[in-house]
């Protein structure tokens, strides 16, 4: 069967991560995704490294950071600054069903890119503008970043370990997050209001912005405050609801143990040849535990120190003790239900090898998810202004001259 959005066409007026990652959603879903890139330059990730080598052997501009966020799509260079360049974005979006863009409020109406002006040109667009703070208010005009969003938006106040506690400071999380879930949502809000269009006949504008995700992605620990008041603090490793719910050393690298009702402590203290803690009236109950988790845990700490990961991992499995590995990458793929769910892809690319990628996490019953290694930058150009706008090679060829595309 046709991927689910096959026969939709996007064009793609985003960089970096939060906007490219929409729009690669879109590509896993089927849509034909314009992405337009500046001449010579492409989007900025694609010099950021680690990069593909050329030919040659040496670094390319097809960097680990633009593969992961680019998949499946078309790059046509394109430089929207000058009025040639403007007005050919301009047909293009005319011929699409979807516009994705994020740059800073306001910036591309110098181009006629705006919703207002491409609403004219194609009343039915949907429109989705991907930006730090949304359309208004005082922050409209500044410009996002994810670790500045991690900051502002609360979820690095409850990341790192507990004041008091060695390296206690707030952190952030290694992967761009406010990003992503920004992305994630922006996909989404397009879906919906292609939904909406086909239902209706009606486009519309989608505003994803960060801050708006990333305070929803503190999801019950802002709840908590609005219902009572309390900031809620770090508490590094531990689950602060549960115990024993944390990080423990063992013999070669760490593991998870998350014993939150009685049965499983009971099978914990068992499995560690230790089952007399159970009659501690401290850790009777798993209040009793959370209230005592210092005292456990110098408990716990020794008895799983010497011991090695995988035969602690065996002996808590077979108990029934929720626990799990903190792999590296590496660790990450040779995991046996990773390598079964196939999460690490080789894909045709454009110059001449397969590179990585990693498998899109959606999975539908009846219709395919398309992988489709992200393009060279241009590598489209010539063949969608053609195709789209019926540009001949005499044409293409003045216009490469110039520097537009």
């Amino acid at each position: 069967m046709a991927a689910i959005l096959e026969g939709i066409k996007v064009l793609d007026l985003t960089r970096v991560i939060a906007g490219p990652l929409c729009t690669q959603i879109l590509a896993d879903m089927g849509a034909t995704v314009y992405k337009i890139e500046k001449p010579g330059e492409g989007d900025d990730t694609r010099r950021m490294g680690p990069f593909l080598p050329d030919a040659e052997g040496a670094d390319s501009n097809d960097s680990a950071l633009y593969l992961a966020y680019n998949r499946g799509k078309q790059s046509v260079t394109l430089d929207i600054a000058t009025p040639e360049g403007a007005a050919l974005a301009r047909e293009l979006a005319a011929r699409c069903d979807v516009v994705v863009e994020n740059y800073k409020v306001g910036t591309l109406a110098r181009y006629g890119l705006d919703e207002a002006s491409i609403r004219r040109l194609r009343p039915d667009i949907v429109y989705c503008s991907v930006t730090g703070f949304g359309q208004g208010g005082p922050y409209a005009g500044r410009p996002a970043y994810d670790f500045i969003l991690q900051g502002l938006a609360g979820v690095m106040s409850t990341c790192g370990q507990a004041e008091g506690t060695p390296g206690a400071e707030p952190m952030r999380t290694a992967i761009p997050i406010t990003d992503v879930v920004t992305g994630l949502y922006a996909a989404i809000g397009v879906v919906g209001a292609l939904y909406h269009r086909r239902e209706t006949g009606e486009g519309q504008h989608v505003d994803a912005a960060m801050l708006d995700a990333s305070v929803a992605l503190n999801g019950h620990l802002a709840l908590g405050f609005l219902m009572n008041g309390k900031v809620p603090p770090r508490v590094g490793n531990t689950n602060p609801i549960a115990s024993p719910s944390e990080v423990f050393a063992c013999a070669d690298g760490h593991l998870i143990v998350a014993a939150g009702n009685n049965g499983q402590f009971q099978a914990l203290c068992r499995a560690l040849g230790c089952p007399g803690w159970t009659d501690d009236p401290r850790f009777g109950s798993n209040a009793l535990r959370v209230a005592n988790r210092g005292p456990l845990r110098d408990l716990l700490a020794p008895a799983l120190a010497g011991r090695l990961r995988a035969e602690l991992l065996a002996a808590l499995e077979a108990a029934g003790v929720p626990c799990g590995p903190i792999n590296d990458m590496r660790g990450v793929f040779e995991d046996p239900q990773t390598r079964h769910r196939e999460l690490a892809l080789r894909l045709p690319h454009g110059r001449g090898v397969d590179v990585p990628s990693l498998r899109s996490p959606l999975r539908f019953s009846g219709t395919p998810v398309v992988h489709r290694a992200s393009p060279m930058l241009g590598e489209h150009s010539a063949q969608v202004l053609a195709a789209e706008l019926g540009l001949d090679a005499e044409r293409l060829q003045a216009l490469r001259e110039r520097a537009i595309v």
